[in-house]
């Protein structure tokens, strides 16, 4: 939903990226940025869990495409304009501010001759959705009927586990009284949830608005979401992955498991671990354990000589001849 923040703030700038960013690389950018600021990370340091949340709320916008688009568009009418959340019916609500000029009508809610209410002139720029700014969803009185209460808006931020899991929560939106909420399981970094019936009641007996909550979910040091599955990189030493071993891989929130790793398994191959991914309505996930050969930075004297004498015993082979002859076409 529309906020006078979407006037005040360039939330590319903030990320440090340009408008024409794909979803993909902004969400890797994202990733980056918020492991590098998060508090865990930087304790105690009061602008880096500054600039934390500031990157969370530009997130939380240009994540979803669709808030994406409407902030795009709503920027583009003209950087450094002013919007405040309509009064009560008749009084001013800060439309002129933002488009007062537009179409020539010296900023009143009406924006033509012929009577088309601005409502209606913004309810189409935007395709019949809920904008913020008084669509059929936003607090006007619809033809013939009731008013529908304002929709407010609310952010929270969620640690891994609980985003994974779900957890009632409270919260206390900026125009609104406080709301215990139910974050259900598996809910994902930038979802939005919709509470009907929970935004501003009706002035006179009409529908009340909704509560449209933005989710920001803290990345997590060791486990990453793919959909419904946890990913996470295990390191094995170069003998386990040659020789075959039986090693340990973290859960989420649990034990340990017990996988093994087959003699002769490369850099990079996945290991499955079944049903300990995500888990929401739609189904379950799994945990995805990536291998990654540890190579020893140090070796001693005698380590050293016995890996020499490995080399020597080995078939003489070049790994890369095959990458060398593809390239070459």
């Amino acid at each position: 939903m529309a906020s006078q923040d979407w006037f005040d703030k360039d939330f590319y700038k903030i990320l440090g990226v340009s408008k024409d960013i794909s979803q993909a690389e902004l969400k890797k950018t994202y990733r980056k940025l918020a492991r590098q600021y998060h508090p865990d990370s930087n304790p105690g340091d009061a602008k880096a869990e500054a600039k934390f949340k500031e990157i969370s709320e530009a997130n939380s916008v240009l994540s979803d495409p669709e808030t994406r688009k409407e902030y795009d568009q709503i920027r583009a009418m003209g950087s450094g304009a002013r919007f405040t959340a309509p009064q009560q019916p008749g009084q001013s609500g800060g439309f002129e501010d933002v488009f007062g000029g537009m179409f020539g009508q010296g900023g009143g809610r009406r924006g033509s001759a012929q009577g088309t209410s601005f409502e209606d002139l913004l309810g189409g720029m935007f395709g019949g959705q809920d904008t913020g700014f008084g669509s059929s969803t936003g607090g006007f009185r619809g033809a013939g009927g009731p008013t529908r209460g304002r929709d407010f808006s609310a952010t929270t931020t969620l640690d891994f586990l609980t985003a994974i899991r779900g957890e009632t929560i409270k919260l206390q939106p900026a125009d609104g009284p406080s709301i215990n909420v139910k974050v259900p399981a598996g809910v994902s970094d930038g979802q939005k949830i919709r509470l009907k019936g929970k935004g501003e009641p009706s002035p006179d007996g009409g529908a009340a608005g909704d509560l449209v909550l933005t989710v920001t979910v803290r990345p997590h040091p060791v486990f990453e979401r793919d959909g419904l599955n946890l990913r996470v990189d295990v390191p094995v030493t170069f003998v386990e992955a040659t020789l075959g071993a039986t090693i340990e891989v973290p859960t989420l929130g649990g034990d340990p498991v017990r996988l093994k790793v087959a003699p002769g398994t490369p850099s990079g191959r996945v290991l499955r671990v079944k049903g300990r991914g995500v888990t929401t309505a739609k189904g379950s996930g799994d945990l995805l354990a990536s291998v990654q050969i540890a190579v020893p930075s140090h070796l001693s004297g005698d380590a050293k000589s016995l890996l020499e004498a490995f080399a020597d015993a080995m078939p003489d082979e070049n790994p890369r001849a095959d990458l060398i002859a593809k390239a070459r076409g």
